[in-house]
């Protein structure tokens, strides 16, 4: 018990150790993906967190920090907190992004402090599978291949695994708290 609270602990410490060539780095990664081209030249926005670590044992909770782009400059910082409860075990590290589709949804994001409600997620392996549904969509990643996503009010997130082990049938939301430069 204690290696696994060791290794939710040593997970959430990296994720707060993005440095800025990173935010670049995540940013190519996820555009190697067939499935994020329509949204890299679509989207108004897009918020990229090269590391979140997540970790639980029945409580768990998730950390990460960010960039907010738009017309590829960055706008401002943002940090993303969640909280879970249910049946959980592990810790993990993966890169996220969130599009942003229209100037009412870059709005919304960047207000200030923006939350996307409840999402029920199952994260297999570090091999990249993962699956997740909620209010910010619906999807299911390999690697760096995406099933079909479409924005939801606005919003579509990506997910890449980064390494850990953790299992989990949890409900818990993201709550972003965006800061202009």
């Amino acid at each position: 018990m204690k290696k696994w609270l060791a290794l939710c602990i040593g997970v959430l410490v990296l994720s707060f150790q993005a440095v800025a060539d990173d935010y670049q780095t995540t940013i190519q990664q996820f555009k190697k993906s067939d499935r994020t081209t329509p949204f890299f030249n679509n989207a108004y926005g897009y918020a990229v967190f090269p590391t979140i670590g997540k970790g639980g044992i029945g409580i768990g909770g998730a950390y990460g920090e960010g960039k907010v782009y738009r017309g590829g400059a960055s706008t401002g910082s943002v940090n993303m907190g969640q909280v879970t409860l249910g049946f959980q075990l592990g810790g993990q590290a993966f890169s996220q992004i969130i599009f942003l589709q229209d100037k009412r949804a870059f709005d919304e994001f960047t207000s200030g402090s923006f939350e996307f409600g409840a999402q029920a997620s199952a994260v297999a392996l570090t091999v990249g599978a993962s699956a997740q549904a909620g209010t910010s969509g619906t999807g299911a990643a390999a690697g760096t291949t995406q099933s079909k996503a479409h924005y939801v009010s606005g919003y579509a997130v990506f997910t890449l695994a980064k390494g850990g082990l953790m299992y989990e049938a949890s409900i818990g939301g993201q709550k972003f708290n965006f800061t202009a430069e």
